[in-house]
């Protein structure tokens, strides 16, 4: 029986992408030998990903879990829309998105195996992307909403509440989803990001030919706009836009969301 260590199988598997079955019995067939062992996969067509992992993955899947008072949300990425609606990889990153939900986000580092074994079962260029546990804090609520597209979920929003219900969490989760807003508020936006801003919309301004004694006022309005597009806070409810956000929430605050999207 040739003498290696798991160190060795793992240290095969990062090396040639091959399944950990695969990676063993190389070894085994070449008496520990790792150069051996490499050639032997790559002979048998078991080691092909480390050719692939150049190559674009910004198509994907993305999955939502909620358990009690925390949610999850998983992206898991490769090469093509078709690998991307297959059962097999939906089916991961539902079962990733779950166990960090239920055991805490390290709990991802579970299923390292199996992505790496879907890698070469599927041939493609398969990484976990994001991964974001939301725990929220006592009498808050959380809920969450996945956008579906061709039987596979493209983006995923978690949003905690404090003073809501979940049912509102969930509405607001799809207004996020719809808007994709960056910041929950103008606060948050960087200082440097609204000054440059302000100076481009000024330029426009002063382009078209507006009044000198107009033209702060003219900025304001669109940066008000700029704002809208970005900030959950400013902007108005999708679903009726006679009511803003802050209207939607009335009592209720956002404490955080998070959106995770394809190729985002």
């Amino acid at each position: 029986m040739p003498e290696f260590t798991a160190k060795d199988v793992q240290a095969l598997r990062q090396a040639t992408g091959a399944g950990m079955m695969d990676a063993k019995k190389a070894l085994q067939e070449n008496d520990g030998d790792p150069e051996a062992a490499t050639t032997w996969l790559r002979e048998k067509g078991l080691a092909k990903s480390a050719a692939r992992e150049d190559r674009d993955n910004s198509q994907g899947t993305v999955a939502v879990s909620v358990f009690e008072n925390v949610a999850a949300v998983a992206e898991l990425k490769c090469e093509t829309d078709f690998v991307a609606k297959s059962d097999q990889f939906t089916s991961l990153v539902q079962e990733i998105a779950t166990l960090v939900a239920t055991e805490g986000e390290s709990a991802k580092n579970a299923k390292d195996d199996a992505i790496d074994d879907l890698k070469v079962v599927l041939k493609e260029n398969i990484d976990l992307g994001r991964v974001v546990r939301v725990e929220a804090a006592d009498g808050n609520v959380v809920d969450t909403y996945l956008h579906r597209q061709d039987g596979r979920g493209v983006l995923g929003v978690i949003v905690e509440l404090a003073g809501g219900t979940t049912d509102l969490a969930h509405e607001v989760a799809v207004h996020i989803a719809f808007t994709k807003p960056s910041y929950l508020s103008r606060d948050e936006v960087p200082a440097d990001e609204v000054a440059k801003e302000r100076e481009a919309l000024e330029g426009i301004t002063r382009a078209e030919g507006k009044p000198e004694a107009a033209m702060e006022k003219i900025v304001e309005g669109r940066l008000t706009g700029w704002f809208k597009e970005r900030v959950l806070l400013e902007q108005a409810y999708v679903k009726d836009e006679k009511q803003t956000v802050p209207q939607l929430l009335g009592d209720a605050s956002v404490v955080r969301f998070v959106l995770v999207a394809i190729g985002g």
